[in-house]
C-alpha cells in the first residue's frame, strides 16, 4: 500500500495577484485591498509588506504609508475573487481529482493515488495554473496535512513555488527557526501555552511528550505532534464545503430601522439561493442573525432558526422565511451594524425525497430561468422587489476595481 502524499496549493497573495491580472501597470507596485466597508488591510501585495503595512490594520493607520509610496489602494471585489477561484480550482482539479477546496485560495489534493511523479506534478500544477488564469500559487507536499501546509510556507520564502518533506526529521535546522505559531492548528493561545512549557519553534514540538502535549491542548494538540512527526491523522474532507452556507456583510452605515434591514436580508437569502442552486443542494434550515457593533454605547446581538417542511433551494421560500425571522429579531433604537443569512442542513437536490401530506411550493423551473438570466445578462438583472432598487444600506466600496469577469457591463475594454 502505498503511503500517503498530500499536497496544499495555496494562491500567493491572492486578492492582490486577482487585482493585478487585468491591470499589468500594477506590477511591482504596493498593493492593498481593504475589508468591508474600506475598513482593514485583509490582503497586501510582498511590496506592501516590506513597506510594513501590518495585515488587518485599520486602513486610517496606514494613510500616510500609502499615500508616501503610492500604495494602490482596492475595496474587496468578491465577485472577481469568486470567479478566478473556480478557475483555479477547477484547472487543480483537471490535474488531481482527489481535491479539498479548503479555502477560497487553498486546496489539499492526494498525490499518491496518481501515477505521476510527485514534484514533476506539482510544478506542471503550478505552470498549469499561472499559464491559464494568471494566478501564481505554492505547493507544499508532505505525507501529511500539516507538514504540507509547513512545506507550503517554505515554497513560499524560499521563492522556488514547490517544497517536498520526505521526512520531518532530515529537516532539523529548517523547522527549528520556524516559530511554532506557524504550525497549521496553532493559534495565538495555543502558541502561548507553548511558550510557557518552553517549546517555540516547530522542532520543538515535533520532539515534544505527546502525553504532555494532550494534557495542555487536548487530542487535537496531540494529533498535530503526530502529524508533525509524519503520521498522518486528517484525510481530505469531501464534504466540508456543504457544511453550510453563509451570506452576510456590514452596512455601510448604520441601520436603524426595520425596512433596510428586510432588504439586506433579502438579498443575502437570494444570494444564497443562487450558490445552494449552482451547488446542486437544498437546505433544511435558514438561520438568521443581527447585531449593533460591538463598541457601540447600546449592545444587542441575536439570532434565530427555522426549519422547513420540505428542503429547499428555491429563493423565494428562502426570502419569505428570512423576512420573517428577522422582522422577529429587530428592535427599536438600536443602531444595527449586520445583518446575515445561513443555511444549514444542506443535502444534494437529487436526493431529497418529497413528503406525501406536504405539498411543495419550489418552482425549479422558475429558478432556473432566473439564474440564467443573470448568468447571461450580469448578476441583478432581474431580482426579487423585496431586495430593493436603490438599496442604501449597501457597504462601502469607494476603491473597488470592475468586475471584469462577471459582469457585461465592466468587461475589459482594449482601447
Amino acid at each position: 500500500m502505498t503511503a500517503p502524499l498530500f499536497a496544499l496549493a495555496d494562491c500567493n497573495n491572492f486578492y492582490a495577484s486577482c487585482e493585478r491580472l487585468f491591470n499589468p501597470a500594477l506590477a511591482g507596485r504596493p498593493l492593498i485591498v481593504l475589508s468591508n466597508n474600506d475598513g482593514c488591510v485583509v490582503a497586501r501585495s510582498n511590496e506592501a509588506k516590506a513597506l510594513g503595512i501590518g495585515m488587518g490594520i485599520p486602513f486610517f493607520q496606514a494613510r500616510k504609508l500609502v499615500e508616501r509610496h503610492r500604495v494602490a489602494v482596492f475595496s474587496s471585489n468578491y465577485s472577481l475573487y469568486g470567479d478566478i477561484s473556480r478557475r483555479v480550482m477547477a484547472v487543480l482539479a483537471g490535474l488531481c481529482p482527489d481535491m479539498e477546496i479548503y479555502s477560497i485560495d487553498e486546496a489539499f489534493l492526494r498525490l499518491d493515488r496518481l501515477p505521476h511523479e510527485p514534484l514533476a506534478l506539482a510544478r506542471e500544477m503550478r505552470d498549469r495554473v499561472r499559464h491559464w488564469t494568471g494566478i501564481p500559487i505554492s505547493i507544499g507536499l508532505a505525507p501529511t496535512k500539516t507538514l504540507a501546509k509547513l512545506a507550503n510556507l517554505i515554497a513560499k520564502k524560499s521563492g522556488e513555488g514547490v517544497f517536498q518533506i520526505e521526512r520531518p526529521e532530515r529537516l532539523h535546522g529548517l523547522l527549528a527557526r520556524l516559530p511554532v505559531k506557524e504550525v497549521w492548528g496553532i493559534g495565538r493561545r495555543s502558541a502561548e501555552r507553548l511558550q510557557a512549557l518552553g517549546i517555540e519553534t516547530v522542532e520543538q514540538l515535533r520532539r515534544a511528550d505527546p502525553r504532555q502535549i494532550r494534557r495542555h491542548l487536548s487530542v487535537i494538540g496531540e494529533r498535530i505532534l503526530c502529524e508533525l512527526n509524519g503520521t498522518p491523522c486528517l484525510d481530505l474532507e469531501e464534504t466540508q464545503s456543504n457544511r453550510q452556507i453563509l451570506c452576510s456583510k456590514s452596512f455601510g452605515q448604520r441601520v436603524t430601522t426595520l425596512a433596510p434591514i428586510l432588504e439586506a436580508v433579502s438579498n443575502y437569502a437570494a444570494r444564497a439561493g443562487e450558490r445552494l442552486r449552482r451547488q446542486r443542494l437544498c437546505c433544511g434550515h435558514i438561520h438568521v442573525f443581527l447585531q449593533t457593533g460591538h463598541h457601540d454605547a447600546r449592545v444587542y446581538s441575536n439570532a434565530l432558526s427555522q426549519g422547513f417542511p420540505t428542503p429547499t433551494s428555491d429563493s423565494r421560500q428562502l426570502i419569505r422565511v428570512a423576512k420573517g425571522l428577522a422582522q422577529r429579531l429587530f428592535l427599536e433604537g438600536y443602531r444595527y451594524q449586520k445583518v446575515g443569512v445561513i443555511l444549514m442542513d444542506l443535502a444534494e437536490s437529487r436526493r431529497i425525497q418529497d413528503d406525501l401530506f406536504t405539498p411543495r411550493n419550489d418552482n425549479p423551473r422558475l429558478m432556473q430561468a432566473l439564474d440564467a438570466i443573470n448568468a447571461r445578462l450580469g448578476a441583478d438583472e432581474v431580482f426579487f422587489a423585496a431586495q430593493g432598487v436603490q438599496r442604501p444600506w449597501r457597504m462601502q466600496s469607494g476603491y473597488r476595481s470592475p468586475r471584469y469577469t462577471t459582469c457585461w457591463n465592466e468587461l475589459a475594454r482594449v482601447s
